[in-house]
């Protein structure tokens, strides 16, 4: 299989912190991530006003908005730091303030059944990853559909369980397939578990294609106390296991391998089954 791209969500961990954003993209790349990735929303483009004049713990979400003014230096640090930087768009306006700085847009499970956004998303020419934690097959044929009309470069569905944290009983990793089977997207998984077994049971197993998972620095992060983002010494191991792993694939073709040519002619002689070769039984003298 291909290498698997590993995505780190900063999701709303960075606590509106420039310098902390910013320790994100190096603790992604340090990790051996291909991709860090952050949310822009604004929480009155987010919820109905009748939510919000109700829940102080929805209005409180203010406080996790990313500055659009931050998205210029988050992109110049990834640049620089050899990592790609993506963001998801949580309102239509939002696309374009994006289109100057990501590499490829992220859709949220929870705006998949909005038309608009996910072709405006297309439209820019630009990737599109799109996560589908609690939708149908039908509603994620549909927002395919809707990518590809919009003349989408190249989609990648994120099989996903939208429950933070996720029990890996419930992980149902065998979706990663059957979304693949259905619209012929490349597909990989969004982690809710913090399960190393999980992650590599969704590469080594089921093929993803990509695996996003939510990060913080210090499990001071605003989301971290919900058990579902993983510390940067957690995720590094998980992500070197499985690069390890990936390089023991080789091409497939059954040949000698450079490390074995050595001990071709030491081989049992077919004449007498005897050790090694008879043409290096004549020349052999044991090293000094």
């Amino acid at each position: 299989m291909d290498r698997p791209i590993f995505i780190a969500e900063a999701s709303s961990n960075h606590g509106r912190e420039l310098s902390r954003a910013l320790a994100f993209v190096d603790a992604a790349a340090d990790a051996g991530c291909d991709a860090v990735k952050f949310q822009l929303f604004k929480i009155d483009r987010m919820f109905a006003p009748e939510i919000l004049s109700r829940s102080a713990k929805h209005r409180a979400r203010r406080a996790w908005e990313l500055p659009v003014e931050q998205l210029a230096p988050i992109a110049e640090h990834c640049s620089k730091r050899g990592i790609a930087f993506s963001c998801t768009p949580f309102y239509r306006e939002a696309v374009e303030e994006l289109r100057p700085h990501v590499a490829f847009y992220k859709v949220a499970s929870y705006e998949l059944l909005v038309d608009d956004l996910l072709a405006a998303c297309a439209a820019t020419g630009k990737p599109v990853v799109l996560s589908t934690g609690m939708a149908t097959m039908e509603e994620i044929r549909h927002a395919v559909s809707v990518l590809r009309r919009a003349k989408a470069a190249d989609i990648t569905l994120l099989h996903c369980v939208s429950a933070y944290p996720t029990p890996a009983a419930e992980a149902n990793l065998a979706a990663i397939a059957a979304l693949r089977e259905a619209t012929g997207c490349k597909t990989g998984w969004s982690d809710h578990t913090r399960r190393p077994a999980v992650i590599e049971r969704a590469v080594h197993h089921w093929n993803a294609a990509a695996v996003e998972f939510h990060l913080d620095l210090d499990g001071t992060g605003a989301e971290y106390a919900a058990g579902h983002c993983w510390l940067p010494q957690e995720i590094a191991p998980v992500i070197a296991r499985i690069r390890e792993a990936a390089v023991a694939d080789g091409s497939g073709f059954k040949e000698p391998q450079p490390a074995e040519l050595a001990d071709r002619d030491w081989r049992a002689d077919p004449q007498d089954g005897l050790r090694p070769l008879r043409h290096i039984r004549a020349v052999w003298e044991p090293a000094a």
